[in-house]
């Protein structure tokens, strides 16, 4: 019963996170680029928050990536009009599953759910792949089909930036049938952006607890040398 639970509550990570085993693109971006993040976070309230919510997160927490809760309420709620709420989608849940058969899952730390042991990076690899693999598929309900999650439920909700991609049935690679408003290059960059606020969302404070264990270790490392040298003292008259 307790696993049967525990398999219950991940349930919709899962299902978002199904997919072939195939080859991942690189991702190219870091969560210390602050203007990348903001990017990123308008990029999902616009795209993304139409399905799925970030519902661990607070809008107040947007400040840490260099904007002012003015600049928030300005640009990036849409849902809510208290700082302080949580980045949930206006649908309930109730009308969400009834629209799509099952609840859009959320966002919030769907890039460490896709990591994996030893490599927590492949999550962001497996999102910056999928968001820009989606491609034309008429046998689909939803006219889409994605390389990296085969007969995907999703819709590709970035399709006016990128253009309409078709798979070439005789090399069975991606090409752009009808561009987008962006170029390859501008639409790579904007997912990278994306993802990049996917990956900052899974853990807000990363890149202190990286600073932190930096000085950590270097600390043990100074309290091994005086540690050996008094060690060294008190044993030197002792044969």
């Amino acid at each position: 019963m307790k696993k049967f639970l525990i398999a219950l509550l991940f349930a919709p990570v899962l299902a978002f996170a199904a997919g072939a085993s195939i080859h991942l693109d690189k991702w190219p971006g870091s969560v210390s680029d602050k203007a990348s993040l903001q990017n990123g976070a308008k990029l999902f309230v616009n795209y993304c928050m139409n399905c799925h919510g970030a519902s661990y997160m607070r809008y107040q927490n947007l400040t840490e990536l260099g904007l002012t809760e003015q600049q928030v309420k300005e640009n990036l709620m849409f849902t809510s009009d208290k700082i302080g709420d949580l980045m949930m989608v206006a649908a309930r849940y109730d009308e969400q599953k009834k629209w799509f058969g099952a609840v859009p899952p959320d966002l919030t730390i769907i890039a460490r759910a896709r990591g994996e042991l030893g490599n927590p990076g492949a999550g962001a690899d497996w999102l910056y792949t999928y968001l820009r693999t989606f491609y034309q598929d008429t046998k689909r309900p939803t006219g889409w089909n994605n390389v990296a999650f085969e007969a995907v439920g999703m819709p590709h909700v970035l399709w006016e930036l990128q253009g309409t991609q078709v798979m070439n049935p005789e090399t069975h690679k991606l090409e752009l049938a009808v561009p987008g408003k962006m170029s390859p290059a501008e639409f790579d960059k904007a997912v990278s952006d994306l993802v990049g606020f996917l990956v900052w969302m899974g853990e807000p404070k990363q890149e202190f607890r990286q600073t932190l264990g930096i000085f950590v270790l270097a600390f043990l490392a100074l309290l091994f040398v005086v540690a050996y040298a008094l060690k060294k003292e008190y044993w030197k008259d002792i044969h």
